[in-house]
């Protein structure tokens, strides 16, 4: 079979650990036999962040602006062991904090749903979509340790040269932390309209939740930005017959546990990082949860919600068979192939991200599956397939069908 000519180039993001392993297999096995692709190639893997002093994530970052679509592997946000066991400069930054904030993105985390699988929730009948506001927060914070008695404030300083506005944060009688937070009108307001567009787009219900009744200026802020831009768009979202909800974080996450799905479920930056880990865990597994950055200028980054599987890749350097599950990344492929196909006007490139998803689908509902699904499947499957034999039916499976 001809391959099929991928248009414009995707921006291809490699990672670290296992999943740099698994993405390897993907690439060469259910990718490039199949498509003609120029693939702009950067390697995010922490020891080449480290040799070019990160440098590389904000050309990957630039290059995703340039190009329109990228597609990247789980990486190693280090901390101090991470330091010590890859001898790095320093503790670089999370690759992809950096990313969604050259972006200016939100990122929109759904879990991949199979019919054999049956959610740990029982009410839970349709997928539930996470909107994480990219920007800010805890991942932009700065922090201090007061090692001795002292005051801590909270100063801001206009360039006009007016008067500073101050508030005293904490009187220390003794050793503590401190952390500051920022976000930015812009930033919330992008944030909020991606997640109206995107609840138009899949015709399911919106709802956003904080903590604006402790947090009464900076959690009410996105409240009233969230408002302001639903009221704007309330006409779009009456006609798409889509109703938007405003619920305290704590309400949100009582309620979800009884919801059957089918919303798209809108929180700050670390309310999503957490949640959204829930919602696939629940779903199944972080291995079932697909993730797309989208930013305000309509530029994409699909990748998998989970991290680099760091116990898995110890037993691979030691010779050790492996059962890691590869979907997730399968699909932030699949993601970025078929948004490449929608931007590029080429549906032959859509419809084989779509075979591919459903080749990983037909494998998963006939039981073909690595081993940590196998305990939430019903029927439970007689055994399991390693990481590299999985990925063999799948390739298998999806080269049947293209023939």
């Amino acid at each position: 079979m001809a391959k099929i000519k991928v248009k414009t180039p995707v921006v291809e993001m490699d990672g670290d650990e296992m999943t740099r392993i698994i993405w390897a297999m993907i690439k060469d096995k259910l990718i490039l036999p199949h498509l003609d692709i120029d693939l702009k190639y950067y390697d995010l893997g922490v020891e080449y962040r480290d040799r070019t002093d990160d440098r590389v994530t904000v050309d990957a970052a630039n290059a995703i602006k340039q190009y329109g679509v990228g597609v990247k592997c789980a990486t190693i946000t280090p901390d101090a062991e991470r330091v010590t066991e890859y001898r790095l400069k320093r503790a670089w930054p999370s690759p992809n904090g950096q990313i969604r904030g050259i972006l200016d993105g939100t990122v929109f985390r759904k879990p991949i749903v199979a019919k054999n699988i049956t959610p740990a929730v029982r009410s839970w009948k349709k997928p539930i979509t996470v909107g994480r506001h990219a920007y800010g927060d805890l991942y932009k914070s700065m922090e201090l340790v007061a090692d001795r008695p002292g005051r801590a404030d909270l100063v801001f300083s206009p360039d006009d040269g007016s008067a500073e506005l101050r508030a005293t944060i904490k009187e220390f009688n003794g050793p503590g932390v401190i952390m500051g937070m920022h976000n930015t009108d812009k930033s919330i307001h992008s944030f909020a309209r991606s997640c109206i567009k995107y609840a138009i787009s899949e015709k399911i219900d919106l709802w956003f939740a904080c903590k604006d009744t402790i947090s009464k200026k900076y959690h009410a802020r996105f409240k009233d930005i969230f408002n302001e831009e639903v009221l704007k768009h309330k006409d779009r979202l009456d006609q798409s017959g889509i109703n938007y909800r405003f619920l305290l974080i704590d309400d949100a996450v009582a309620q979800i546990m009884k919801h059957e799905g089918g919303i798209l479920w809108a929180m700050r930056n670390y309310d999503g990082d957490v949640f959204s880990d829930m919602i696939a865990a629940g779903f199944g597994s972080l291995g079932m949860m697909t993730s797309v950055l989208v930013s305000p200028d309509g530029h994409y980054e699909y990748e998998a919600a989970h991290g680099t599987v760091r116990r898995h890749y110890y037993q691979h350097l030691k010779g050790e068979k492996t059962s890691t599950n590869s979907v997730a990344s399968i699909f932030a492929w699949t993601g970025a192939l078929k948004k490449r196909g929608e931007l590029d006007g080429t549906p032959e490139v859509t419809r084989f991200g779509e075979r591919l998803e459903e080749a990983v689908l037909g494998c998963i509902e006939d039981g073909v599956v690595t081993k940590d699904l196998v305990p939430l499947m019903t029927p439970a499957p007689k055994g399991y397939e390693t990481t590299e034999a999985f990925i063999d039916k799948v390739a298998g499976r999806l080269t049947a069908v293209a023939n």
